[in-house]
Protein backbone atom coordinates (compact mmCIF):
# COMPACT_ATOMS: atom_id res chain seq x y z
CA UNK A 1 0.00 0.00 0.00
CA UNK A 2 1.22 3.24 -0.85
CA UNK A 3 1.97 5.87 1.72
CA UNK A 4 -0.82 8.59 1.08
CA UNK A 5 1.26 11.03 3.10
CA UNK A 6 3.60 14.09 2.74
CA UNK A 7 7.03 13.21 3.82
CA UNK A 8 7.14 16.09 5.97
CA UNK A 9 4.73 14.63 8.47
CA UNK A 10 7.03 12.23 9.19
CA UNK A 11 10.43 13.57 8.32
CA UNK A 12 13.08 13.24 8.86
CA UNK A 13 12.21 9.57 8.88
CA UNK A 14 11.40 7.58 5.82
CA UNK A 15 8.27 5.97 7.41
CA UNK A 16 5.48 6.24 9.40
CA UNK A 17 7.18 3.05 11.48
CA UNK A 18 10.54 4.28 11.38
CA UNK A 19 9.27 7.85 13.07
CA UNK A 20 7.50 6.38 15.81
CA UNK A 21 10.20 3.23 16.40
CA UNK A 22 12.96 5.63 16.62
CA UNK A 23 11.88 8.26 18.68
CA UNK A 24 10.69 5.93 21.19
CA UNK A 25 13.81 4.14 21.12
CA UNK A 26 16.25 7.86 21.82
CA UNK A 27 13.37 8.83 24.51
CA UNK A 28 13.57 5.41 26.51
CA UNK A 29 16.53 2.95 25.06
CA UNK A 30 18.88 5.85 24.60
CA UNK A 31 18.08 8.06 27.67
CA UNK A 32 17.19 11.73 24.80
CA UNK A 33 15.06 13.05 27.54
CA UNK A 34 15.81 16.41 26.07
CA UNK A 35 14.95 15.11 22.75
CA UNK A 36 11.04 15.43 23.56
CA UNK A 37 10.50 18.91 22.99
CA UNK A 38 11.15 18.02 19.58
CA UNK A 39 8.51 15.78 19.26
CA UNK A 40 5.62 17.37 21.65
CA UNK A 41 3.57 20.00 21.02
CA UNK A 42 4.39 22.86 23.90
CA UNK A 43 0.48 22.46 24.71
CA UNK A 44 -0.65 19.48 23.62
CA UNK A 45 -3.03 17.52 26.52
CA UNK A 46 -1.94 13.79 27.44
CA UNK A 47 -4.79 11.44 28.52
CA UNK A 48 -4.80 8.55 30.57
CA UNK A 49 -6.78 6.33 32.64
CA UNK A 50 -5.47 8.26 35.84
CA UNK A 51 -6.49 11.65 34.32
CA UNK A 52 -5.03 14.39 32.37
CA UNK A 53 -1.99 16.36 31.86
CA UNK A 54 -1.38 19.43 29.16
CA UNK A 55 2.08 20.54 27.78
CA UNK A 56 5.46 19.04 27.29
CA UNK A 57 6.87 19.85 30.64
CA UNK A 58 5.08 17.31 32.17
CA UNK A 59 5.72 14.56 29.37
CA UNK A 60 9.50 15.43 30.15
CA UNK A 61 9.55 15.32 34.02
CA UNK A 62 7.50 11.96 34.08
CA UNK A 63 9.54 10.22 31.24
CA UNK A 64 13.13 11.66 33.35
CA UNK A 65 11.51 10.37 36.97
CA UNK A 66 10.11 6.89 35.23
CA UNK A 67 13.46 6.46 33.29
CA UNK A 68 15.31 6.73 36.15
CA UNK A 69 12.97 4.44 38.74
CA UNK A 70 13.33 1.50 35.39
CA UNK A 71 16.39 2.33 33.79
CA UNK A 72 17.33 -0.53 32.27
CA UNK A 73 13.72 -1.46 31.62
CA UNK A 74 13.68 -2.53 27.65
CA UNK A 75 10.45 -1.74 25.53
CA UNK A 76 9.88 -3.60 22.38
CA UNK A 77 8.21 -1.94 19.61
CA UNK A 78 5.56 -5.24 18.68
CA UNK A 79 3.27 -2.99 16.06
CA UNK A 80 2.15 0.38 14.87
CA UNK A 81 -1.15 0.42 13.26
CA UNK A 82 -1.26 3.68 11.66
CA UNK A 83 -3.77 5.75 9.39
CA UNK A 84 -3.60 9.05 7.79
CA UNK A 85 -5.33 12.03 9.06
CA UNK A 86 -5.23 14.27 5.79
CA UNK A 87 -2.32 14.92 3.71
CA UNK A 88 0.49 16.11 6.58
CA UNK A 89 -0.96 14.13 9.67
CA UNK A 90 -1.67 10.86 10.76
CA UNK A 91 -2.66 8.78 13.88
CA UNK A 92 -0.61 6.03 15.38
CA UNK A 93 -1.59 3.10 17.84
CA UNK A 94 1.32 1.90 19.35
CA UNK A 95 1.77 -1.28 20.69
CA UNK A 96 4.94 -1.48 23.18
CA UNK A 97 5.94 -5.08 25.09
CA UNK A 98 8.14 -4.04 28.07
CA UNK A 99 10.19 -6.23 30.16
CA UNK A 100 12.55 -5.95 33.10
CA UNK A 101 12.66 -4.79 37.01
CA UNK A 102 12.48 -1.46 38.97
CA UNK A 103 15.53 -0.25 39.64
CA UNK A 104 15.29 2.75 42.10
CA UNK A 105 12.15 4.50 44.17
CA UNK A 106 9.41 5.04 42.55
CA UNK A 107 5.44 5.28 43.64
CA UNK A 108 4.52 1.78 43.56
CA UNK A 109 6.88 0.74 46.42
CA UNK A 110 11.26 -0.19 47.10
CA UNK A 111 12.71 -2.20 44.57
CA UNK A 112 11.92 -5.74 45.00
CA UNK A 113 14.56 -7.43 42.46
CA UNK A 114 11.70 -8.69 40.33
CA UNK A 115 11.04 -8.35 37.02
CA UNK A 116 7.75 -7.11 35.32
CA UNK A 117 6.58 -7.71 31.77
CA UNK A 118 3.62 -5.59 30.64
CA UNK A 119 1.95 -3.87 27.53
CA UNK A 120 1.53 -0.37 27.06
CA UNK A 121 -0.20 1.23 23.87
CA UNK A 122 0.18 5.23 23.43
CA UNK A 123 -2.32 6.41 20.55
CA UNK A 124 -0.78 10.10 18.90
CA UNK A 125 -2.11 12.15 16.50
CA UNK A 126 1.08 13.76 14.55
CA UNK A 127 0.72 16.79 12.70
CA UNK A 128 3.61 17.89 10.55
CA UNK A 129 5.94 15.50 12.64
CA UNK A 130 5.18 16.90 16.02
CA UNK A 131 2.28 14.72 18.39
CA UNK A 132 -0.22 17.35 19.23
CA UNK A 133 -2.74 15.06 21.50
CA UNK A 134 -1.63 11.60 23.19
CA UNK A 135 -3.86 8.72 24.98
CA UNK A 136 -1.88 6.83 26.60
CA UNK A 137 -2.84 3.06 27.86
CA UNK A 138 -0.64 0.63 29.90
CA UNK A 139 -1.23 -2.76 31.73
CA UNK A 140 0.05 -1.19 35.22
CA UNK A 141 -1.30 -4.28 37.29
CA UNK A 142 0.85 -6.20 35.15
CA UNK A 143 3.80 -4.45 36.06
CA UNK A 144 2.90 -3.72 39.81
CA UNK A 145 1.97 -7.50 40.49
CA UNK A 146 5.19 -8.57 38.42
CA UNK A 147 7.49 -6.10 40.57
CA UNK A 148 5.89 -8.01 43.92
CA UNK A 149 3.69 -4.99 45.02
CA UNK A 150 0.76 -4.90 46.56
CA UNK A 151 -2.34 -3.10 44.22
CA UNK A 152 -4.29 -2.87 46.65
CA UNK A 153 -1.66 -0.50 48.35
CA UNK A 154 -0.50 1.17 45.18
CA UNK A 155 -4.37 2.54 44.57
CA UNK A 156 -4.35 3.56 48.36
CA UNK A 157 -1.10 5.30 48.34
CA UNK A 158 -2.39 7.49 45.10
CA UNK A 159 -6.49 7.59 44.45
CA UNK A 160 -7.43 8.79 41.81
CA UNK A 161 -10.42 11.34 41.51
CA UNK A 162 -11.35 12.51 37.67
CA UNK A 163 -14.37 14.49 39.19
CA UNK A 164 -12.54 17.82 38.18
CA UNK A 165 -12.80 16.99 34.67
CA UNK A 166 -16.79 17.33 34.33
CA UNK A 167 -18.89 15.43 31.89
CA UNK A 168 -16.52 15.01 29.30
CA UNK A 169 -14.00 13.08 31.53
CA UNK A 170 -10.91 11.67 30.36
CA UNK A 171 -11.63 12.30 26.63
CA UNK A 172 -12.85 16.03 27.15
CA UNK A 173 -15.38 15.70 24.78
CA UNK A 174 -18.62 13.20 23.38
CA UNK A 175 -18.09 10.22 21.84
CA UNK A 176 -17.83 10.14 18.74
CA UNK A 177 -21.08 9.77 16.55
CA UNK A 178 -19.71 7.39 13.88
CA UNK A 179 -16.53 6.55 14.67
CA UNK A 180 -16.02 4.45 11.47
CA UNK A 181 -16.60 8.32 9.45
CA UNK A 182 -14.58 10.45 12.40
CA UNK A 183 -13.07 9.90 15.60
CA UNK A 184 -11.11 11.54 18.57
CA UNK A 185 -7.94 11.71 15.91
CA UNK A 186 -10.20 13.15 13.57
CA UNK A 187 -12.07 12.04 10.10
CA UNK A 188 -10.93 8.84 8.45
CA UNK A 189 -9.71 8.48 4.85
CA UNK A 190 -12.14 6.58 2.90
CA UNK A 191 -9.79 3.53 2.68
CA UNK A 192 -10.68 0.66 4.88
CA UNK A 193 -14.11 1.61 5.84
CA UNK A 194 -15.22 -2.56 5.84
CA UNK A 195 -12.76 -3.75 8.30
CA UNK A 196 -13.38 -0.32 10.66
CA UNK A 197 -17.21 -1.14 10.59
CA UNK A 198 -16.85 -4.74 11.19
CA UNK A 199 -14.56 -3.69 14.59
CA UNK A 200 -17.07 -0.94 15.22
CA UNK A 201 -19.73 -3.75 15.18
CA UNK A 202 -17.87 -5.90 17.44
CA UNK A 203 -18.33 -3.44 20.07
CA UNK A 204 -21.68 -2.33 19.27
CA UNK A 205 -23.09 -5.46 19.26
CA UNK A 206 -21.30 -7.72 21.03
CA UNK A 207 -20.10 -5.68 23.98
CA UNK A 208 -22.52 -2.74 24.33
CA UNK A 209 -25.25 -4.90 23.29
CA UNK A 210 -23.89 -7.79 25.27
CA UNK A 211 -24.55 -9.92 23.06
CA UNK A 212 -21.82 -12.65 23.69
CA UNK A 213 -23.57 -15.18 21.23
CA UNK A 214 -22.09 -13.47 18.69
CA UNK A 215 -18.58 -13.56 19.29
CA UNK A 216 -18.22 -16.22 16.85
CA UNK A 217 -19.75 -13.60 14.29
CA UNK A 218 -16.69 -11.75 14.96
CA UNK A 219 -13.41 -14.37 16.52
CA UNK A 220 -12.33 -16.96 14.63
CA UNK A 221 -12.50 -20.84 16.28
CA UNK A 222 -8.85 -20.41 17.41
CA UNK A 223 -8.47 -17.20 18.46
CA UNK A 224 -5.95 -15.45 21.01
CA UNK A 225 -6.71 -12.62 23.55
CA UNK A 226 -3.82 -11.08 25.35
CA UNK A 227 -5.84 -9.04 27.95
CA UNK A 228 -5.07 -6.89 31.10
CA UNK A 229 -2.82 -8.33 33.96
CA UNK A 230 -0.55 -9.63 31.07
CA UNK A 231 -3.66 -12.65 30.94
CA UNK A 232 -3.90 -15.00 27.43
CA UNK A 233 -7.67 -16.81 26.71
CA UNK A 234 -7.75 -19.05 23.88
CA UNK A 235 -10.82 -20.05 21.43
CA UNK A 236 -14.39 -18.88 21.55
CA UNK A 237 -15.35 -19.78 24.94
CA UNK A 238 -12.59 -18.11 26.15
CA UNK A 239 -13.23 -14.67 24.16
CA UNK A 240 -16.62 -14.81 25.74
CA UNK A 241 -15.55 -15.56 29.55
CA UNK A 242 -13.20 -12.51 29.06
CA UNK A 243 -15.52 -9.89 27.50
CA UNK A 244 -18.36 -11.23 30.48
CA UNK A 245 -15.34 -10.40 33.02
CA UNK A 246 -14.83 -6.73 31.90
CA UNK A 247 -17.96 -5.85 32.25
CA UNK A 248 -19.31 -8.15 34.93
CA UNK A 249 -18.04 -5.16 37.58
CA UNK A 250 -19.92 -2.51 36.07
CA UNK A 251 -23.03 -4.05 34.72
CA UNK A 252 -24.34 -0.71 33.62
CA UNK A 253 -21.35 0.32 32.01
CA UNK A 254 -21.92 2.54 29.04
CA UNK A 255 -19.40 1.26 25.94
CA UNK A 256 -18.01 3.73 23.12
CA UNK A 257 -15.69 3.58 20.43
CA UNK A 258 -13.37 6.73 20.17
CA UNK A 259 -10.94 6.22 17.92
CA UNK A 260 -10.29 3.51 14.71
CA UNK A 261 -6.91 2.78 12.77
CA UNK A 262 -6.86 0.52 9.77
CA UNK A 263 -3.56 -0.69 8.23
CA UNK A 264 -2.13 -3.15 5.65
CA UNK A 265 1.58 -3.82 5.67
CA UNK A 266 3.80 -6.58 3.42
CA UNK A 267 5.28 -8.15 6.26
CA UNK A 268 2.17 -7.92 9.22
CA UNK A 269 -0.89 -8.11 6.85
CA UNK A 270 -4.45 -6.27 8.11
CA UNK A 271 -4.74 -5.38 11.23
CA UNK A 272 -7.36 -2.63 13.01
CA UNK A 273 -6.85 -0.79 16.37
CA UNK A 274 -9.70 0.27 18.44
CA UNK A 275 -9.62 3.54 21.27
CA UNK A 276 -12.34 2.62 23.74
CA UNK A 277 -13.89 4.12 26.77
CA UNK A 278 -16.04 2.61 29.66
CA UNK A 279 -18.07 4.36 31.91
CA UNK A 280 -20.03 3.02 34.56
CA UNK A 281 -20.69 2.08 38.49
CA UNK A 282 -18.98 -0.53 40.57
CA UNK A 283 -21.53 -2.54 41.34
CA UNK A 284 -21.53 -5.62 40.06
CA UNK A 285 -19.01 -8.46 40.99
CA UNK A 286 -16.46 -8.04 43.67
CA UNK A 287 -13.30 -7.60 41.72
CA UNK A 288 -11.71 -4.51 43.48
CA UNK A 289 -13.01 -5.20 47.10
CA UNK A 290 -16.71 -4.16 48.12
CA UNK A 291 -18.94 -2.47 45.13
CA UNK A 292 -20.55 0.69 46.88
CA UNK A 293 -21.84 2.14 43.46
CA UNK A 294 -18.36 3.72 42.76
CA UNK A 295 -18.24 5.67 39.38
CA UNK A 296 -15.21 4.63 36.94
CA UNK A 297 -13.78 5.85 33.85
CA UNK A 298 -11.78 3.14 31.70
CA UNK A 299 -9.92 3.85 28.72
CA UNK A 300 -8.56 1.28 26.61
CA UNK A 301 -7.42 0.09 23.45
CA UNK A 302 -7.60 -3.39 21.39
CA UNK A 303 -5.85 -3.87 18.52
CA UNK A 304 -6.87 -6.89 16.20
CA UNK A 305 -4.63 -9.10 13.66
CA UNK A 306 -7.88 -9.96 10.63
CA UNK A 307 -7.62 -13.17 9.09
CA UNK A 308 -10.61 -14.30 7.15
CA UNK A 309 -12.95 -12.11 7.73
CA UNK A 310 -12.57 -12.67 11.14
CA UNK A 311 -10.27 -11.75 14.34
CA UNK A 312 -7.14 -14.12 15.09
CA UNK A 313 -5.84 -12.60 17.69
CA UNK A 314 -6.25 -9.62 19.68
CA UNK A 315 -4.44 -7.40 22.40
CA UNK A 316 -6.75 -5.11 24.90
CA UNK A 317 -4.79 -3.21 27.01
CA UNK A 318 -6.73 -1.31 29.89
CA UNK A 319 -5.00 0.23 32.96
CA UNK A 320 -6.64 -1.83 36.18
CA UNK A 321 -4.76 -0.02 38.73
CA UNK A 322 -6.16 3.38 37.69
CA UNK A 323 -9.78 1.43 37.97
CA UNK A 324 -8.78 0.22 41.57
CA UNK A 325 -7.29 4.24 42.59
CA UNK A 326 -10.64 5.10 41.17
CA UNK A 327 -12.52 3.62 43.71
CA UNK A 328 -10.34 4.06 46.36
CA UNK A 329 -10.34 7.83 45.70
CA UNK A 330 -14.36 7.62 46.39
CA UNK A 331 -14.09 5.49 49.31
CA UNK A 332 -11.59 7.66 50.99
CA UNK A 333 -14.21 10.64 50.29
CA UNK A 334 -16.82 8.51 51.59
CA UNK A 335 -14.77 7.75 54.60
CA UNK A 336 -14.71 3.51 54.04
CA UNK A 337 -12.19 1.75 55.36
CA UNK A 338 -9.76 0.35 52.34
CA UNK A 339 -10.25 -2.76 51.46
Amino acid sequence: MSDPLSPASYAPYPSVEEYILDWTDRIWADGAIGDIAGMYAADLPVRTASGVGVGVEGVIRGSLAKKAAFLHRIGVGEDVVWESRGPSSFVSHHRVLHTGAQHGPWAYGPTTGRAAVSRNLPVCLVEDAMVTEEWVVRDEWAVVEGLGHDPSAVAIAAPVDLSPLGAGGIFGRPAPADPVLEGDSGPRPATHREEATFVASLWSDVVRERRFDRVPDFYSRDCIVHTSRNRTVTRLDGVRGDLMELLAPFPDAEVNVRDIAVHRSPDRGLRASVMWQLRGTYSGLPVYGTPRGERVEVLGVSQYELEGGRVRREYRIFDEIAVLAQIEAQRARQGVTPS
